[in-house]
C-alpha cells in the first residue's frame, strides 16, 4: 500500500440524517450516494439497517456504485449474547452489502456506567464481532467509539479496544472524537503512540466539529498516519457537525500531496456535489464555505482586484477551477475601475477603455453603482442585477416586457369551519411585443401571487420560463427608525432546470415594489442569458 494514498469514508446519509432540520427520504439517500459514487469516494456509508424505515428502504432497493463501495453501520453483539444469536448484529448481514462498520465502546466510563459490564466483556465483544462478521463479509471495520475521550483517562483499555478488532481481522479500525472535544496538538500525540500498536494502514479518523477542529483535527492525524479520513458533505452531523469532507478533500490533495481515488479530474465536481447536497436539504449554500463557496474566490476591494488580475497567487490559495468554483469579482461602494473592468471580462464584456466614449461609460457606471449602493442596493450578493445594469448601460439589454401596472391584495378571513384562511391576489399588466395582456393569479403570500400573475403572461410566450423556480427570498429592513414606513431592500436567488444559481436585489419603501424590481430582473436575467428571442410573443 502507497504510503501517500488516502481512502475517503463518507458518512452523510447517516451522521449527516441526525442534523436538525435535515430529513432525508430514502430517494434522497439513493441521489446522493449517486454523487458520491461519481466523485469517487472510496466508501459511501448507507446508515443503519433497522434503525428506521428509511434506511431500510434504502438498503431494500440500494443504488448501483461503479467507483464507491456501500457500507452498513450497525453495533457489536450485546452483552451476555452469542454472535450466532444476536438479532442486531446478524440482520446487518442480509443487506447485501460486503461491507460493514461496527461501533463499539472504547471508553472504561461508558463501559462500566452505560453497559454496565466488565471491561474484559467490551473487549470480547469486540473481538467476536469483528472475528464472526469477517466470515459473513469482505471486509470490517471497527468504529471505536469515544476513543479519545477513552484514551486519556485508561490508555490502556482504550489500546486494548482497538487492538482486539485489528487481532480479529478488522480492515480499518476508526478512532473517533466523538464529542469533538479532541484540539489538534493532542490529536497529534496521540496517533503517533496508536500507530505503535495498530499500522497507520489501518487507522481511520472520524471527528466531530464542537470545537470548530474538526477539518484540522483530521489533517493532523493524517500527517500523524492514519490513512482512511471519514466525514459528511458540508460538514453535516449532530449539534456542530462532523468534519467536512469538502474542505478535507481538496487540502490533502492540492495542499498535502496525497493521493486518493478523488482524482484531479474528479476535483472540479466537487462544488457541484456540495451544492447539489444543500439542493437535496432544500437550503441555501454557504456563500462563505472554503473552496466551494460563491465568496470563496471573490475579491471586493479595488486594490485587491487589481493584484488579482496580475497575480491571482496575491489572494487565492488555490485555481478555482481546480475545484469547480470561479473567480468572482464583486462590484460594491468600495469598487473602482479594476473591479467594474474585470467584472466584465467575467460576464464577457470585452470593452475598449482607449475608447473615450467606452471609458465614460465605465466612470458612470462606477458612480451609479456608488450612488445605489448608499440607497440601499447591494450588488456584491447580486451578482445577476449588476450584470443587467452594466449591460444596460452599453444599451445590450432588450426590453422583452414592460409592467403598465400591478396591484397586490391580501385577504384574511374565517372559514365556514372557523379555521384562518389568509389569501394573496395578484393583477399585473404587462406589454409584450406591442401587445398588451392582463393576469390574475393567487399565491401563498403577495410575492408569491404576483410572481405566478407575471408567469401566466411570460411562460406561454417565453417557455425558457418554464423551469425558473425562487430557491430563496430575504428582505432586511434599511432604516430601522421609519418603523413601517421604513426602506426595504429585497434579495431573490432563483435557480433553473440547469443547476444555475443567480441573485438579484430591488430596494423601495414598499416591499412589495422592491420584491417586483427584484423579480424582474430575475426574469430577464434568465431570458437574456439563454438568448430569448423577442418575437417570441
Amino acid at each position: 500500500m502507497a504510503g501517500d494514498r488516502i481512502y475517503f469514508y463518507d458518512s452523510t446519509l447517516r451522521d449527516g440524517a441526525q442534523t436538525q432540520g435535515v430529513d432525508f427520504s430514502a430517494v434522497d439517500k439513493e441521489n446522493i450516494a449517486r454523487e458520491l459514487d461519481a466523485l469517487g469516494v472510496d466508501y459511501v456509508e448507507g446508515g443503519w439497517p433497522g434503525a428506521n424505515p428509511t434506511d431500510d428502504a434504502f438498503f431494500a432497493s440500494p443504488p448501483r456504485l461503479t467507483r464507491s463501495r456501500l457500507v452498513a453501520f450497525g453495533m457489536t453483539r450485546r452483552a451476555g449474547r452469542s454472535t450466532e444469536n444476536d438479532p442486531g448484529l446478524n440482520a446487518l448481514y442480509d443487506t447485501g452489502t460486503n461491507i460493514l462498520c461496527l461501533v463499539g465502546k472504547c471508553w472504561d466510563f461508558h463501559v462500566e456506567t452505560a453497559l454496565d459490564i466488565e471491561l474484559d466483556e467490551n473487549v470480547a465483544m469486540i473481538a467476536d464481532s469483528v472475528r464472526y462478521s469477517a466470515t459473513k463479509v469482505e471486509e470490517v471495520m471497527f468504529d471505536a467509539e469515544h476513543f479519545f475521550d477513552g484514551y486519556k483517562t485508561n490508555p490502556e483499555f482504550a489500546l486494548r479496544c482497538i487492538k482486539a478488532a485489528y487481532d480479529a481481522g478488522a480492515r480499518w479500525v476508526v478512532l473517533c472524537d466523538t464529542n469533538g472535544g479532541m484540539l489538534p496538538h493532542e490529536m497529534d500525540s496521540i496517533i503517533r503512540e496508536v500507530t505503535k500498536h495498530v499500522p497507520g494502514g489501518h487507522l481511520g479518523i472520524h471527528c466531530h466539529d464542537d470545537t470548530g477542529n474538526a477539518v484540522a483535527n483530521t489533517l493532523i492525524a493524517v500527517e500523524a498516519g492514519v490513512r482512511q479520513v471519514q466525514g459528511t458533505l458540508n460538514g453535516l452531523g449532530e449539534r456542530c457537525g462532523n468534519a467536512n469532507l469538502v474542505s478535507i478533500i481538496p487540502s490533502l490533495m492540492l495542499k498535502m500531496g496525497y493521493s486518493s481515488s478523488v482524482t484531479a479530474g474528479d476535483l472540479p465536481h466537487l462544488t457541484r456535489v456540495s451544492r447539489v447536497v444543500d439542493e437535496h436539504l432544500n437550503r441555501s449554500p454557504n456563500r462563505g464555505a472554503p473552496y466551494v463557496g460563491e465568496s470563496a474566490f471573490a475579491h471586493k476591494g479595488g486594490l485587491h482586484v487589481s493584484a488579482v488580475e496580475k497575480d491571482p497567487k496575491c489572494y487565492e490559495h488555490v485555481v478555482p477551477g481546480l475545484v469547480g468554483n470561479h473567480r468572482h469579482i464583486v462590484v460594491s461602494d468600495q469598487s473602482g475601475r479594476s473591479n467594474i473592468l474585470a467584472r466584465f471580462r467575467e460576464i464577457g464584456l470585452d470593452v475598449d477603455t482607449s475608447d473615450p466614449k467606452v471609458a465614460g461609460h465605465v466612470n458612470r457606471l462606477v458612480a451609479t453603482v456608488k450612488e445605489r449602493e448608499f440607497d440601499g442596493y447591494a450588488y456584491d450578493g447580486a451578482e445577476a442585477s449588476f450584470e443587467l445594469l452594466a449591460r444596460r448601460a452599453l444599451g445590450t439589454v432588450p426590453e422583452y416586457f414592460t409592467c403598465q401596472s400591478f396591484r397586490v391584495i391580501d385577504e384574511l378571513r374565517w372559514s365556514a369551519r372557523g379555521d384562518l384562511v389568509t389569501l394573496s391576489e395578484a393583477t399585473v399588466k404587462l406589454t409584450v411585443g406591442g401587445e398588451s395582456f392582463m393576469s390574475v393569479a393567487e399565491g401563498n403570500g403577495p410575492v408569491n401571487a404576483l410572481d405566478a400573475a407575471m408567469r401566466k403572461v411570460l411562460t406561454p410566450l417565453y417557455p425558457a420560463l418554464e423551469d425558473l423556480r425562487l430557491v430563496d427570498y430575504k428582505v432586511r429592513i434599511l432604516t430601522p427608525g421609519e418603523g413601517t414606513r421604513a426602506v426595504t431592500r429585497v434579495m431573490i436567488e432563483t435557480a433553473d432546470g440547469h443547476g444555475q444559481l443567480w441573485s438579484t436585489v430591488g430596494v423601495s419603501a414598499n416591499v412589495i415594489d422592491a420584491s417586483y424590481n427584484a423579480l424582474h430582473d430575475s426574469i430577464v436575467f434568465k431570458l437574456y442569458r439563454d438568448g430569448a428571442a423577442l418575437d417570441a410573443a
